[in-house]
């Protein structure tokens, strides 16, 4: 089976609305409390685990259209978008190294799409 193009942009939008659920974990743990009550009324958790839900939907409606050895890789492309926000939202500074991780990852999604 060939990967279709809309599976790939399915995937990557699933990595967008999954690093946001990243995002949200990380913002929701500063108030997180043991107490079973609290932990219902965190809604930045709870908005969390519901990025993370609607992004696995995605990725599994994008694996009808195509090959899990060339969708899967692509979901590293969530690392990219919590770097980005991890800056814009959390002030979270960038290095060089950080920078040449992200590099290396496109690159790595660029060939195992070639190769796809």
């Amino acid at each position: 089976m060939a990967t279709q193009l809309w599976a790939i942009a399915m995937v990557l939008f699933a990595t967008i609305i999954g690093a946001f659920g990243a995002l949200y974990f990380k913002i929701g743990s500063e108030t997180v409390s043991l107490d079973i009550k609290k932990l219902i009324k965190n809604y930045k958790l709870i908005l969390g685990f519901l990025f993370y839900g609607i992004s696995s939907i995605f990725f599994v409606i994008a694996l009808t259209g195509g090959e899990l050895s060339a969708l899967y890789p692509i979901s590293a492309a969530s690392y990219i978008w919590v770097c980005l926000l991890s800056m814009k939202f959390l002030d979270e500074k960038m290095n060089k190294l950080k920078w040449l991780g992200i590099i290396t990852i496109i690159i790595g999604i660029t060939l195992i799409g070639i190769g796809g």
